[in-house]
């Protein structure tokens, strides 16, 4: 980020603001793993990136909580303004990730993000923030090499296995059972 040394690890960024997780000055975002299957419905997936506005790191979509609005709506929402997406969230978190978060008046906090699943089911051209950041399709595991959050990476690593299994579910009812499904 700027501002910070160089090199700078998650958990020593999470040591910036250690105060303020005593005193409860942690925010809450929402964010989208968007995904979509690469042949058909039975492809493996991809997982979209994002570029973050201040400093142009991989990201997810995310934002505040809305007024009137659940938790994964706004996940939603955010997918829809920062990336063009439109399609299926999950109302159910998928999991969790922490980071430092750097305001508009140059203010670190630590900020708590809620991830819900976002099944992409089509990318429109035409969004909020269309010439403020660049977007990419990665496998999950790339993607996890992309982030910088250790938390985050982990949820992609999770969605990998899922689908792993999933894949080896498909293969095992149509008689195939290849001996390690990880080295596909």
């Amino acid at each position: 980020m700027p501002g910070e040394p160089a090199g700078q690890t998650a958990l020593a960024r999470l040591a910036m603001v250690a105060d303020k997780l005593w005193t409860g000055e942690i925010r809450t975002q929402y964010a989208a793993i968007c995904y979509r299957r690469t042949d058909d419905s039975s492809g493996p997936i991809e997982v979209l990136l994002i570029t973050s506005r201040g400093t142009g790191r991989w990201v997810i979509p995310k934002g505040w909580p809305m007024a009137k609005k659940k938790p994964h709506e706004v996940a939603s929402q955010e997918a829809w303004e920062e990336a063009g997406v439109r399609g299926r969230v999950r109302k159910k978190a998928w999991g969790h990730y922490t980071y430092v978060k750097r305001l508009g008046d140059g203010e670190f906090i630590p900020a708590m993000v809620q991830v819900h699943l976002l099944d992409v089911q089509r990318m429109e051209d035409d969004f909020p923030e269309r010439h403020q950041r660049e977007l990419q399709w990665f496998s999950p595991r790339l993607a996890a090499s992309a982030v910088g959050e250790p938390e985050l990476r982990g949820l992609f690593a999770r969605l990998e296995e899922r689908e792993i299994q999933r894949a080896a579910a498909v293969a095992s009812k149509a008689g195939y059972a290849p001996q390690n499904w990880k080295s596909l």
